[in-house]
């Protein structure tokens, strides 16, 4: 299967960055995700349930999932939102190059039309407190 920019094949540069820090973390990875019609999301669900034993696996957990209410500001639209966080962006790596993990990876590709994945730190806390 040909990897689609915008929902299987990553920005090389960032990738790079991401994997140069591949013993930070925690991480955070925000997932923007549009389904594609007649069966995405159902697609997605199938998806969801075979990684869940991997994710766990690798200390991952699902820390938020919603659907989109209203747009306030911005353009575009989403399905779903979800943050996943990891111990490491050393876990989020072994997770994904895993063969298990390669072997539903599919799962994810054949459910969406358009996808954003971002890394994420968390702010200090005496950061946070000066915001």
């Amino acid at each position: 299967m040909e990897r689609r920019e915008g929902i299987d094949a990553p920005d090389q540069d960032a990738f790079a960055a991401f994997t140069g820090r591949a013993s930070d973390g925690p991480v955070y990875m925000l997932n923007l995700l549009e389904f594609l019609p007649d069966g995405g999301a159902e697609r997605y669900a199938e998806y969801g349930e075979a990684v869940a034993p991997l994710l766990e696996r690798a200390g991952g957990k699902a820390v938020f999932a919603g659907r989109v209410a209203e747009s306030l500001i911005g353009e575009g639209s989403w399905d779903l939102m979800l943050l996943v966080s990891y111990p490491s962006r050393q876990a989020f790596l072994d997770m994904v190059s895993s063969p298990e993990y390669q072997e539903i990876e599919h799962l994810r590709s054949q459910a969406l039309g358009r996808s954003e994945l971002r890394a994420m730190d968390a702010l200090d806390p005496e950061t946070r407190a000066a915001g």
